[in-house]
């Protein structure tokens, strides 16, 4: 499976989460520390859903870009 993640720029720090799996988040200090960060939050958000007997819902958030002339 190929979960969108969104990454934002916060006041000190960076922040993730993921559109297709609310509550599933992560912050990290730089881009490459949030990344791991919500690359371990998506497999342990997983599992913790199929060890409480639910679904696993399937990823549906698209990205794209859009370019906006300066």
């Amino acid at each position: 499976m190929r979960y969108a993640i969104v990454i934002e720029k916060a006041a000190g720090n960076y922040s993730a989460y993921v559109p297709d799996l609310p509550g599933c988040v992560a912050t990290g200090a730089t881009i490459e520390e949030v990344d791991a960060q919500i690359r371990e939050a998506i497999e342990f958000h997983l599992e913790g859903l199929r060890e409480d007997g639910l679904s696993i819902p399937a990823p549906e958030s698209r990205v794209d870009y859009v370019d906006i002339a300066a």
